[in-house]
């Protein structure tokens, strides 16, 4: 039962390559060339994920690619059809500001921030890409944004609640920020 609703949610997800690069080593027999893919998976339903895959073949760098994007699938909040508020994404040097747009706006937003809007499920919004041209660093920093609006609206739900509640929630908040600082 539980393989058939799997296979249904990964048939429900789409991927998309935004980008190969062909980067190159040197070796003391020559050059030695490989490629990487930055793929984007998502289901259009407020699941989104980000993967770059690393292979000697294209095909092989997207297939890597495609297996970590849909890992790496977080859950976006959504108002409508657009973000709940103002936030903005960093990683590394790239910050990607994402704001929430009147209804009928669309996604004015560069090429992989368009990206991860549509497989996310986003209707309207505005963004902007400051600091940083590369693809790979702008999608992450976007991700971030995307991430760390879900853990506003977790603390958003904790204010909402009685005092004993909302110390039981962030408990849980900070051992999942330790995991995820013992992960990186």
């Amino acid at each position: 039962m539980k393989e058939r609703e799997t296979q249904r949610q990964e048939q429900e997800i789409v991927d998309k390559v935004i980008a190969i690069n062909r980067v190159s080593k040197a070796h003391k027999g020559g050059r030695k060339m490989s490629f990487t893919a930055l793929v984007i998976a998502g289901d259009g339903k407020k699941h989104v994920g980000c993967g770059l895959g690393r292979a000697n073949e294209v095909a092989d760098a997207i297939r890597k690619g495609v297996n970590t994007a849909r890992k790496n699938l977080i859950e976006v909040p959504l108002k409508g059809a657009t973000i709940p508020h103002e936030i903005i994404g960093a990683y590394s040097s790239a910050r990607v500001l994402l704001k929430p747009a009147c209804e009928g706006t669309g996604v004015i937003a560069g090429s992989s921030v368009r990206a991860i809007c549509e497989l996310a499920g986003i209707k309207d919004i505005l963004t902007k890409s400051m600091r940083s041209d590369n693809v790979i660093n702008v999608a992450k920093a976007t991700m971030q944004g995307l991430e760390a609006l879900a853990k506003h609206m977790e603390l958003k739900v904790c204010r909402e609640m009685p005092g004993s509640d909302v110390a039981l929630v962030k408990k849980e908040v900070k051992k999942e920020d330790k995991q995820e600082d013992v992960k990186a």
